[in-house]
């Protein structure tokens, strides 16, 4: 039987591709036609030609294979607390800070604040004023970036001989990460304020603390092993924290597994007591295990040729910089920028310095402001809101070479942390890495502001994608 030539004919149904604006898609829908959105945008300006290059790159692949499983491989192990001039070399004068290389003539005002009463703390000045001029002159002092010693340090980060450091080694090669010990929030040194209470409570962490947790890590590190800090980290996203701005399990579950030398230490009860009550009523204690656990993930992934993975992302408050994997030690820097959040009691955008610490470690790997999903309740301390804090985590996706098994994300049906930003594809989709952050005062000496969320400056990932694209030319 033939059809009937007045019978409509058979059309099939039109699936339409969107990009762009969503209205067009939205009109499409309404008319009962499938719709596939695109969540496309154009690449970076000035980038099309090297994006082109170093997509073509034949070793590249296998580049960011290796430095991706390099990275995911580390297991961080806390195996001691010990002093900076031991554990780092460093001699009276020598001060490390946050973020890549800078001088005193362009330092922020809370790195100048922190290295003030850094030097006072130290005996170099009795009043941390009469630092400013010792750090103008520079004959009797040094600055250096924490990352070119193994170390991190959040906001400030500034380090001086006599401070304490978190040791942290990954057994497999021996590599070892450091990070001194946290503050807590306010007026402390890591966010510029020098004040006599500032130095009272420095000295009381030289003299006391430090010494009681060397001595309770290495006790249980005898008896048990060393703590696992990557572990802790995966148990602390399942717990509702992102391991940068909310610490509350990660700092509870390290007191724990610390209580019991702590308790058989040779300091007084009173000391020990003093110690409980200042790390479990410090929130943030454990974000100085989890940076150093991080930058020993990345820095196992380093100096691998061809590959676009990003090994660091610093700020010194001034500027921001990134290393990547193929560049070796070359930072890509751009200004550091003001974060977007909430302030206390009377401070406003105006008080608020750029962005600044080492910290942002936490999001290179894969945590922080990459995994918010895992700490819905961190919108209360940096702002935004929830479903901000999960299409975060999964637009981080687009822009990372993998993800971290062993650091799972409920919500997103246990999938891992993305892991591994990848310059090129930061390039291609104009996606910037989300960190959520705390904010110093830009006066020295004023301590903390607020927290809120930023991102690095646009023009780094182009500057580094030139330079890889540099390099894959030369090597023809």
């Amino acid at each position: 039987m033939t059809s009937s030539p007045l019978a409509a004919p058979s059309i099939p149904p039109v699936a339409v591709a969107t990009a762009g604006a969503d209205m067009f898609a939205t009109a499409v829908a309404a008319q009962a036609l499938p719709v596939e959105r695109v969540d496309w945008r154009p690449p970076m300006d000035g980038t099309v030609e090297d994006i082109a290059v170093v997509a073509a790159d034949p070793i590249r692949k296998t580049a960011n294979d290796l430095a991706l499983s390099r990275m995911l491989d580390v297991q961080a192990l806390l195996v001691g607390v010990a002093p900076a001039s031991e554990v780092l070399g460093l001699e009276p004068g020598q001060f490390l800070h946050a973020g890549p290389p800078i001088a005193w003539d362009r330092a922020s005002g809370p790195l100048r604040g922190a290295l003030m009463g850094a030097a006072a703390f130290e005996g170099l000045v009795e009043d941390p004023e009469d630092a400013a001029a010792l750090f103008a002159a520079g004959t009797e002092v040094s600055l250096e970036p924490c990352h070119h010693r193994s170390a991190v340090g959040p906001m400030a980060g500034v380090v001086s001989p006599s401070m304490w450091m978190f040791v942290l080694e990954d057994p497999a090669s021996g590599k070892r990460t450091y990070c001194s010990l946290n503050e807590g929030l306010g007026k402390v040194l890591r966010y510029g304020a020098y004040g006599p209470d500032v130095l009272t409570r420095l000295r009381w962490m030289r003299d006391v603390l430090g010494p009681l947790l060397g001595e309770a890590v290495a006790a249980t590190v005898a008896d048990h092993g060393p703590i696992d800090a990557t572990a802790i980290l995966g148990q602390m996203l399942q717990m509702g924290d992102e391991a940068h701005n909310r610490n509350r399990a990660g700092t509870l579950m390290l007191l724990r597994d610390l209580a019991p030398a702590l308790v058989r230490s040779s300091r007084s009860a009173a000391e020990v007591a003093e110690a409980f009550a200042f790390i479990g009523g410090n929130d943030h204690f454990f974000l100085n295990i989890a940076m150093p656990a991080c930058k020993l993930m990345l820095d196992a992934g380093r100096d691998i040729p061809g590959s676009t993975m990003v090994v660091a992302m610093a700020r010194n408050g001034t500027d921001f910089g990134i290393q990547v994997s193929g560049t070796g030690d070359q930072w890509f820097t751009g200004p550091a920028q003001l974060a977007d959040g909430l302030f206390l009691g009377d401070y406003g955008p105006d008080d608020a310095n750029p962005d600044i610490g080492d910290s942002a470690i936490t999001e290179t790997a894969g945590i922080g402001g990459f995994a918010m999903a895992a700490a819905p309740a961190i919108v209360r301390f940096v702002g935004g809101t929830v479903p901000d804090a999960l299409a975060t985590s999964r637009r981080m996706r687009e822009i990372t070479l993998g993800e971290n098994n062993r650091w799972p994300i409920p919500v997103l049906d246990f999938a891992g942390a993305a892991s591994g930003i990848d310059v090129t594809a930061v390039c291609r989709t104009g996606i910037l890495p989300q960190i959520n952050t705390g904010m110093a005062g830009k006066v020295a000496g004023v301590g903390q502001v607020g927290a809120g969320l930023v991102t690095p400056p646009a023009s780094i990932f182009p500057a580094a994608l030139a330079e890889l694209a540099a390099r894959t030319r030369a090597r023809g």
